[in-house]
């Protein structure tokens, strides 16, 4: 019984959470409140502050569920040769943050950090925007600064330039594709944008 409890509960604050991207999607965070979440997901205020402290809180278990931490994402595919390849881990790491992304929650969150959010209470978006381009240009930076010693970059360019201009290709295309996700698939053009500019980071042959 206390399994099912637990479950229970859990199922609970997904679909908070879920009910929360909704809204926020279609109010914006700053105009949405939590009775309003708890209204949209059939439930009572009452429920929303048994899971969540706050709106922050909750704002800030919901980016959670669609974090792409780099690393992990390398981590997860598995291969333990890419030790020795750092620029292709950066290329299935980049695939598979791609292919995450064109599922509808991961875009819709997304949508709501960019496009829907202000700075409200102890929301600041632009913070956390900056803390996510921070950890993925730090995580690039490293990389590529295993594929300088490896001698897998032209040596006329410094690792940290490298990570950041990849950084701005991948935020560029990001935010181009939030804003016309409709357009193009971002697994497609970003796969071509990657290996283009991997390739121009490469030593003339």
């Amino acid at each position: 019984m206390a399994r099912k409890t637990k479950a229970e509960a859990a199922a609970t604050r997904e679909a908070l959470l879920d009910a929360a991207e909704e809204v926020f999607l279609e109010k914006g965070v700053a105009r949405t409140s939590l009775e309003q979440i708890a209204r949209h997901a059939g439930m009572t205020r009452g429920a929303v502050y048994w899971h969540f402290r706050n709106k922050c809180d909750l704002f800030q278990a919901m980016l959670n569920r669609v974090r792409m931490p780099f690393q992990e994402l390398v981590e997860e595919i598995g291969d333990p040769s890419l030790a020795e390849r750092p620029l292709e881990a950066i290329r299935l790491a980049c695939l598979s943050g791609f292919e995450r992304l064109e599922r509808p929650r991961y875009r819709r969150v997304h949508a709501i950090l960019i496009h829907h959010c202000e700075v409200f209470g102890d929301i600041d978006p632009l913070a956390m925007q900056n803390e996510m381009a921070e950890e993925s240009c730090g995580a690039l930076r490293d990389y590529l600064q295993s594929a300088t010693r490896l001698g897998q970059i032209r040596e006329d360019l410094p690792p940290e330039l490298a990570a950041k201009l990849l950084q701005s290709m991948l935020s560029g295309l990001f935010h181009d594709w939030l804003r016309n996700h409709e357009q193009f698939s971002i697994v497609e053009q970003g796969m071509v944008l990657v290996e283009t500019q991997l390739r121009l980071f490469a030593p003339s042959a």
